[in-house]
């Protein structure tokens, strides 16, 4: 992957007419070493925040060797690139086949499961396994996520009771879990969280191997700007402390946005301005879904590239470049007031979902990646691996 000190020196050098992705290795290492230092647990990254290649080559390199995939596709890249790796298959509905090739042909022992059918599918497909690691995820409330993830998956906490009792039967390891939903923003959403598990560790008398507070963990956003990332910790810690559990479980997360947000950004062109109405070269269907369905305001910058540019700034929204009318960014995206067609514009916080999410529609798709080293535009995590906020 070729390198450049900045996003400058990029578009200086290549003058790119497709869109262009960018990854900030150094941006990664820290945020993974925020969590290890700060986390107090077992961390599983979420492979579908970001599959990318370098992305986890230098994840595993830094420190984390767990990974939470929800697919056979998501093991065999994790097989493949880091294979020493830990995968634990943690989508709640899967097929009796890949069932089965997950753990006959890959080894994995630890999966996930909401309802007692699942349950059974896991059984039967991996023949009555005597070692399998089975977590009952129960669904809590997402009031304070972006993102609601509480509508698909999770057993009710009552009916949770009954599931916990016949998987503990099937399992060598039990676990309990939950998910906040994306981009959670106060950590209250983690005691609430713990508590209902506390409240089904009562009930039952089954004292878990396992407790997955799963992920949520939010990033940086201009509109979105979180407590300190530590405040979520020590929040988790003292819930956990507060079950009074005899035998202390291990506490596992699986953070995706948090770790991987600010490692990628993505540079666009402008094709045309309508007022404040801004047409660039990708959209909804390339990087930027996020930008569109729930409407995240990514932080932006103009690439001066020798021009003079205003210092009166105006707020925009986009348009991306397929036909589509719903390839529509809302924003606001505060840039200067004398943007024009031609001009480059960087967008942050890309590293998670970014790549994920990209499609050919219309034709319009570019794989064009490439290394900086410059600071991303908004940032959790300072040079003392600390969470306080900085904005470059």
């Amino acid at each position: 992957m070729k390198k450049f000190k900045s996003v400058d020196e990029l578009v200086n050098q290549l003058k790119p007419s497709n869109p262009v992705y960018c990854i900030r290795k150094h941006t990664l290492e820290k945020a993974s070493k925020f969590f290890q230092k700060n986390f107090k647990g077992k961390i599983l990254y979420a492979v579908k925040t970001n599959p990318n290649e370098f992305i986890l080559k230098t994840l595993f390199n830094s420190g984390i060797n767990n990974f939470d995939i929800a697919s056979i596709k998501e093991i065999e890249i994790i097989k493949k690139i880091v294979p020493k790796a830990t995968c634990h298959y943690m989508n709640t509905v899967k097929s009796r086949e890949n069932i089965s090739e997950a753990y006959f042909k890959y080894g994995i022992k630890s999966f996930s499961l909401d309802t007692k059918d699942e349950l059974v599918k896991i059984i039967d497909a991996t023949k009555n396994a005597k070692d399998l690691e089975l977590f009952v995820r129960i669904s809590i409330s997402n009031e304070h996520a972006e993102i609601d993830l509480s509508k698909k998956f999770g057993s009710l906490p009552n009916e949770a009771v009954g599931l916990l009792r016949l998987t503990k039967q099937y399992a060598k390891k039990i676990g309990l879990s939950f998910h906040v939903g994306s981009q959670c923003m106060h950590p209250i959403s983690y005691e609430k969280g713990i508590a209902e598990i506390g409240t089904i560790i009562k009930k039952t008398k089954i004292s878990p191997d396992y407790i997955n507070i799963g992920g949520g963990f939010p990033s940086i956003y201009p509109d979105l700007i979180p407590q300190s990332l530590k405040k979520y910790f020590e929040k988790i810690k003292k819930s956990l402390a507060n079950l009074r559990l005899e035998k202390k479980p291990e506490i596992i997360c699986e953070p995706g946005r948090a770790l991987v947000a600010e490692s990628g950004s993505t540079v666009v062109k402008v094709i045309l301005r309508k007022k404040q109405k801004l047409y660039i070269n990708d959209g909804t269907y390339g990087s930027l879904f996020d930008g569109g369905v729930p409407n995240l305001v990514y932080p932006s910058k103009i690439i001066t590239n020798g021009r003079i540019i205003s210092k009166k700034m105006t707020a925009y929204d986009f348009y991306g470049p397929t036909c589509d009318s719903m390839d529509y960014m809302k924003g606001p995206f505060v840039l200067p007031n004398n943007v024009k067609e031609g001009d480059y514009i960087e967008l942050g916080q890309l590293g998670g979902y970014g790549l994920t999410f990209r499609t050919q529609f219309n034709g319009f798709y570019s794989n064009d990646i490439y290394e900086v080293e410059d600071k991303p535009i908004m940032s959790m995590y300072d040079n003392d691996i600390s969470s306080e906020f900085l904005v470059a």
